[in-house]
């Protein structure tokens, strides 16, 4: 399950970087239409569409985990999510100070880092079910 809800989520990136950008935007921002995204925002949303799609799509034994990446990426947001969503808005708009974020954003970045910590250490720990028993 977890697979298709990834991999619905890369197609959607992956064709339509500016849609989720715009959703996003009207969801964190008071001022929405405020924002001028760098030249190389919507790229990086793509790729990282496709880089969903090839998690989704690997295979567990032959791939690196990225466990130890997702754990990485989430101290910062967990220890100082002020300063993991400011450096966000500077890598990915022209003008970040004149960004108003909604007042839920630094705790659910927070939040998600503490998520992004937790999942990225016990990531390739727990087996699957059934998955003992086929290795008997």
């Amino acid at each position: 399950m977890w697979r298709a809800i990834l991999l619905g989520f890369s197609v959607v990136e992956t064709l339509f970087p500016d849609r989720i950008i715009a959703w996003g935007e009207r969801r964190a921002f008071e001022n929405p239409n405020a924002g001028e995204l760098h030249t190389w925002t919507v790229p990086m949303a793509r790729l990282e569409g496709v880089l969903f799609a090839w998690l989704a799509f690997r295979e567990r034994d032959s791939a690196p985990s990225v466990g130890p990446a997702l754990a990485i990426l989430g101290v910062p947001a967990l220890l100082a999510p002020e300063r993991f969503v400011r450096t966000a808005l500077e890598l990915a708009y022209r003008n970040p100070d004149d960004l108003e974020l909604k007042p839920w954003v630094v705790p659910a970045t927070r939040a998600i880092g503490l998520c992004y910590v937790v999942l990225g250490t016990v990531a390739g720990r727990v087996s699957a079910p059934g998955e003992d028993s086929r290795s008997e």
